[in-house]
């Protein structure tokens, strides 16, 4: 029986072998851990759809972000959840606002041993949980939503966030805020557009954990999911104006234009593995249908695959542990 000379299964051989041979590399410092701060609580809530997640105190904030740091991984990204909310977010450019004090504690705890990032939308701190400034007839206004994203930007800058997630879909926020802050002598902080964020079905269990106030949706400034070129054309746009890193969103049903932006720009190309995504292999697995550890990990490798240069997880500072451990 006649065999071909090249046999593909002799780079399957072993796991020496499979190491040697593999493409696709995750180490933690690519992995950054989206985290949730509470105002007026005193120890961590648990999160009923998000086993395992938390709103924080800012006592358990600071003790979580020292661990994350410990575990290598590349960054914290703070969402704020405030006791107290109006029509245009008043609290999330409030110097004393739940996220900029906690913006500035983890800065005095853990200083540059990771980067400190912020969302930087209305959506937590709106008592109508859009992501923007709404008109008398109850639509977004894009241009007035840019003046509230300054005034953020600004408030975070000066609580020492080392990069802003600009995550509100507004149409030229990035070179609105990056003006905004080099007029103010913040020429370092860093600008991630959120660039092709969808107006998905994923999203579910991150409105409980921001206690959402959300009415109606957001699909007049979030992306139809059925439109690839458009997430390519904002993140083209994105970079344009001045983004030092886009991101997509989600990320497993959004692969294809993760791996389509990735070729169009040449700055980082980020993704954010959502709460779905994670409510999802977390039920799946405490089930006993998947393998927990082995669907998470295949998870994060094929958004590595695709493109992303990081990926925002709630798994970070777990699988950033389970890769050392592998080394």
């Amino acid at each position: 029986m006649s065999f071909p000379s090249h046999r593909p299964r002799r780079l399957r051989q072993s796991p020496a072998v499979r190491r040697l041979a593999r493409e696709t590399h995750l180490v933690p410092s690519q992995l950054v851990l989206p985290m949730f701060v509470r105002e007026g609580v005193t120890e961590a809530v648990p999160i009923g759809s998000m086993p395992g997640v938390v709103q924080h105190s800012l006592d358990s904030l600071r003790r979580a972000a020292v661990d994350a740091a410990a575990a290598g991984v590349g960054g914290v990204m703070l969402f704020g959840v405030p006791a107290v909310r109006d029509a245009i977010g008043s609290g999330a450019d409030d110097p004393d606002g739940i996220l900029n004090v906690a913006t500035a504690a983890l800065r005095a705890e853990v200083g540059d041993a990771l980067v400190v990032q912020t969302d930087l939308c209305l959506d937590e701190f709106t008592d109508h949980g859009h992501c923007g400034v709404l008109r008398a007839d109850g639509a977004v206004d894009n241009d007035a939503t840019l003046e509230r994203y300054a005034a953020m930007a600004l408030a975070q800058a000066q609580a020492g966030s080392h990069l802003l997630g600009l995550s509100g879909m507004m149409d030229g926020q990035v070179a609105h805020v990056r003006a905004a802050l080099e007029a103010e002598g913040f020429v370092d902080t860093l600008v991630l557009a959120y660039a092709a964020k969808y107006a998905g079905a994923f999203y579910g269990p991150f409105r409980e954990a921001v206690d959402s106030q959300l009415q109606g949706d957001r699909r007049t400034y979030q992306l139809d999911p059925a439109n690839a070129r458009e997430g390519v054309r904002e993140a083209v746009e994105d970079v344009a104006e001045g983004a030092d890193i886009v991101m997509v969103k989600p990320a497993m049903p959004y692969l294809d234009v993760l791996a389509d932006v990735r070729r169009a720009v040449d700055v980082p190309v980020w993704a954010y593995q959502v709460s779905g995504e994670y409510a999802m292999i977390e039920a799946a697995a405490a089930h006993g249908w998947i393998d927990r550890r082995g669907a998470v990990t295949e998870s994060l490798l094929g958004i590595r695959r695709a493109g992303a240069d990081a990926i925002l997880t709630y798994w970070a500072v777990e699988a950033a542990h389970w890769l050392r451990d592998a080394l």
